[in-house]
């Protein structure tokens, strides 16, 4: 079997990753995205009348944020990475 060309991870996998990393035990946490917005032209075909103004959304920052209800996108710390007893 070859290496693997594209690896996915759904929204609670990288919620899961980022509380562990974090070591975070409690609390129902969810993904957040920053994104910017610019506007300008585009070249979308070979010649140079081939311009449109276009949106350019990128995303900046992708980080998790607690919440105080769960859902279907959500993480709970304590499920997912609980406290080890000593």
């Amino acid at each position: 079997m070859g290496e693997p060309q594209i690896i996915t991870f759904s929204y609670k996998e990288i919620v899961t990753a980022l509380i562990k990393h974090q070591g975070i035990h409690e609390g129902i946490w969810g993904l957040t995205m920053q994104v910017g917005l610019q506007a300008g032209p585009l070249k979308v075909g070979p010649s140079e009348n081939d311009k449109v103004i276009g949106l350019i959304i990128p995303f900046q920052k992708i980080g998790i944020q607690k919440q105080d209800k769960p859902d279907p996108l959500a993480v709970d710390a304590a499920e997912v990475n609980p406290r080890t007893k000593p």
